[in-house]
């Protein structure tokens, strides 16, 4: 089976701001694992670095005007009405090259569908993709051009049936927009209930509309659900919905926001919980492309991004971390030099909570959804 890497140290041009939460060198850092690993080098297995997307491919999702005002605050022009487009103070903040950012993630994104569409890997890893909030003529949530969704665009183009499945702590909203009347592009995200939590939506009764009736799927859950409660949830729900539409290729939205020390959310998760999904995921197409996301605890940004893309390769790693990085993740806060994390048990009242809530999702996808699928 071949593998392919995208990933570019032109990252270390582009910074949010030293108060922004989205940090950068958590792709260098990440790499930095991987390397150490030695999953960055193999007969099967190709690194790649990727050129900027180009206006015409990005303004397949997002409207011209939207990419003449991304392209001239990117250049120290001032733009009256740049907060209607979602820029400024806060989540989206404008700063030198967010433009140059923004292509080269997209462009990321989409060599690594280009290289799944043309046989040339069956599974590539884009890690500083998944920046599923952007909207057409909008940033959103740290996101200022939608990679995911032009990627799935780019898998189209053959006509392919794709799947979408959405792992990070925050509703994929951007990516459902795009493809909610479309019923060959099955979006599914699982993340914190969009009452508690950014962007407000991702709730059950969003299923689609139109043609694409029963195509958008949503588990929310509630904040502390951890592995033992999100794991027989998923099972419940995806892989009966990934059989019964038989994807041609999945899109993987792998954030790890989702862990139980991120600062920005409240689920509960383990990095060994989270490979362990994207390993069963992995069974359901044999043309997998595979995209970061949010992560804002750095070494468990490294650590999952990494987990996940030995498990694309049918590798098995050594819980010890390579003596190479330790200083380098404790610089940024890891105690323990492991890869996985020690069992941390939640009350018995927190889990039972998460867990009701969790199946009352479920059987509401079973019974509104699973029908318009033949289940």
């Amino acid at each position: 089976m071949k593998t392919a890497l995208v990933y570019s140290e032109e990252w270390r041009r582009f910074d949010y701001g030293p108060e922004h939460p989205l940090r950068m060198e958590r792709l260098g850092l990440t790499w930095r694992l991987m390397e150490a690993y030695g999953l960055t080098a193999g007969p099967k297995l190709k690194v790649l670095t990727p050129e900027p997307a180009s206006v015409e491919a990005i303004t397949r999702f997002h409207t011209p005007e939207y990419v003449e005002v991304l392209r001239a605050v990117s250049g120290g022009d001032w733009v009256p009405h740049a907060a209607r487009y979602g820029l400024g103070a806060g989540d989206n903040p404008i700063f030198p090259g967010l433009w140059e950012a923004a292509q080269l993630t997209a462009g990321g994104s989409l060599l690594a569908a280009q290289l799944v569409l043309d046989g040339e890997a069956a599974r590539a890893f884009h890690f500083a993709g998944g920046l599923h909030h952007a909207m057409p003529a909008r940033a959103s949530g740290f996101c200022y051009v939608n990679d995911a969704v032009l990627a799935i665009q780019a898998l189209r183009r053959k006509n392919w049936k794709i799947a979408y499945v959405d792992i990070d702590a925050h509703h994929g909203d951007g990516v459902q927009f795009a493809f909610y009347s479309d019923p060959h592009v099955l979006t599914f995200s699982s993340h914190e209930r969009g009452d508690r939590l950014f962007p407000g939506t991702g709730f059950v009764e969003e299923i689609g509309e139109g043609e694409g009736l029963g195509y958008s799927v949503n588990l929310p859950l509630q904040p502390y659900t951890d592995d033992a409660v999100y794991a027989p949830a998923f099972e419940a729900v995806v892989p009966p919905l990934l059989r019964a539409f038989a994807p041609d290729a999945i899109v993987l939205q792998l954030g790890i926001d989702s862990h139980r020390t991120d600062p920005l959310t409240h689920l509960a998760w383990t990095v060994q919980g989270f490979t362990q999904i994207v390993a069963r995921l992995l069974e359901f197409s044999p043309r997998i492309v595979a995209l970061g996301g949010g992560g804002y605890d750095l070494p468990n940004v490294a650590r999952a991004w990494t987990a996940a893309w030995a498990a694309m390769n049918g590798v098995e790693l050594p819980a010890e971390i390579p003596r190479a990085c330790h200083k380098d993740l404790a610089r940024h806060g890891l105690k323990q030099m492991r890869l996985w994390d020690e069992p941390m048990d939640l009350p018995t009242d927190t889990r039972h909570w998460a867990e009701e809530f969790a199946m009352r999702q479920v059987q509401m996808i079973r019974e509104h959804i699973f029908p318009l699928h033949g289940l």
